[in-house]
């Protein structure tokens, strides 16, 4: 069975691993550089437009607010597991 992703075909960019799904954890393979490329690539999108247009943009700011969402979700697990490392070491 042929699984169907959602591909951006400018850079191959998986978008359904920033998936805004309810209840989903995004997997700590989630690279914070790459999730932060992607979002200066999409800044950068919309600073070159001279006339946007609408539905491309949308789709743009849904996949920026996506990988934001993401990008939360892993920073705080980074943030736990220094935490962690911290807490191991004072003891």
């Amino acid at each position: 069975m042929t699984e169907n992703k959602k591909v951006n075909p400018v850079r191959n960019f998986d978008t359904e691993r920033f998936s805004q799904k309810q209840g989903k954890e995004i997997s700590n393979g989630v690279k914070i550089s790459e999730s932060l490329g992607k979002l200066e690539e999409i800044v950068s999108w919309f600073e070159k437009q001279t006339d946007v247009d609408v539905e491309e943009g949308l789709k743009k700011v849904k996949e920026g607010a996506a990988i934001i969402k993401a990008l939360k979700v892993r920073l705080k697990k980074v943030e736990t597991e220094f935490s962690e490392i911290r807490h191991e070491l004072e003891e």
